[in-house]
């Protein structure tokens, strides 16, 4: 599988997320080409405050090793905001797949400056499903951003 298979599977998270009332942004973790994680943005449906796509897909892995997450690439439909970028760095994670930045651009200068490898697909999938939720439903995304 390529970067392109893997996010179409983070879209397939989000579009769970969405048909659950919630936020449509999804994540996959691969380690060494196998999915360890997959999740989608649950605050809205977990009445959580952290459950991100990609801190759900990282719940959902499970206790890995940090030599796992050090061989592992990230796939997120939407680029990641402080606190999952913190994770991200916590966890040692080299490689971070983007789906799209133009919705939200997250933290990425920062991890670049860390060393974190980033590749923006500029998906046109992800800025649509994005483009309607928002739209649809500004006061959930307002709240998700913490605005």
């Amino acid at each position: 599988m390529n970067d392109a298979d893997y996010m179409k599977l983070a879209l397939a998270e989000a579009r769970a997320g969405l048909s659950e009332g919630g936020i449509p942004i999804g994540s996959i973790l691969v380690v060494d080409g196998e999915i360890v994680g997959r999740g989608h943005n649950q605050r809205i449906q977990k009445g959580s405050t952290v459950l991100h796509a990609e801190m759900d897909a990282l719940e959902r892995a499970g206790r890995i090793g940090s030599k796992e997450y050090q061989r592992s690439t990230l796939y997120t439909t939407l680029s990641p905001c402080s606190m999952c970028s913190g994770a991200i760095l916590l966890y040692q994670i080299p490689r971070v797949v983007i789906g799209e930045n133009h919705t939200f651009l997250g933290e990425e200068e920062l991890l670049q400056a860390r060393g974190v490898e980033l590749t923006v697909l500029d998906d046109a999938e992800c800025k649509e499903l994005m483009r309607t939720f928002i739209q649809d439903h500004p006061e959930l995304w307002a709240e998700d951003i913490g605005k």
